[in-house]
């Protein structure tokens, strides 16, 4: 599979790849742990008294903090003949061609963001400079659309 994926022609949809790698064996990891601890904790003998409302609060911690963490492979973009849609980690945007002047990843920046007038910009969580060549792909891709969509000047 190429680094974007097309839903039909002129879309493209973008996710971070390398963060899956790490976040979801660490949502696992502090599920596991949660879930083993809670169910081992009546079983210790160390003077403190824990019930069964005490193990089941423990478990949902740890279900708490594993969906907490999954929070991070939600970034998406998806940019089409409308505009682009991003949603990074809390919530979504969807940002018409008509304002973007520029797509960039300026050096050193985690990810790439979109220029919108008055230095404004909107920051693009799913193009993640971890990615690699992907992110490279990605942002050519954007771009290639950002000038197919975006308004002409008029003279």
């Amino acid at each position: 599979m190429s680094t974007t994926e097309t839903e039909a022609a002129g879309t493209l949809v973008v996710r971070p790849r390398k963060v899956r790698f790490f976040v979801i064996p660490v949502a696992v990891a502090l599920l596991v742990v949660f879930v083993v601890v809670a169910a081992l904790l009546k079983h210790g003998s160390t003077g403190v008294r824990f019930d069964t409302a005490d193990q089941f609060s423990l478990a949902a911690i740890g279900v708490v903090l594993a969906l907490g963490t999954l929070v991070f492979v939600r970034p998406r973009v998806v940019a089409n003949a409308e505009g682009v849609h991003v949603r990074n980690a809390l919530w979504g945007q969807t940002v018409p061609w008509s304002i973007i002047k520029a797509v960039s990843f300026p050096d050193g920046a985690p990810w790439a963001r979109l220029e919108l007038p008055a230095d404004e910009y909107v920051p693009i969580v799913a193009i993640q400079a971890t990615d690699g060549e992907r992110a490279v792909l990605a942002i050519r891709e954007l771009r290639a659309l950002h000038r197919r969509y975006a308004e002409q000047p008029k003279d």
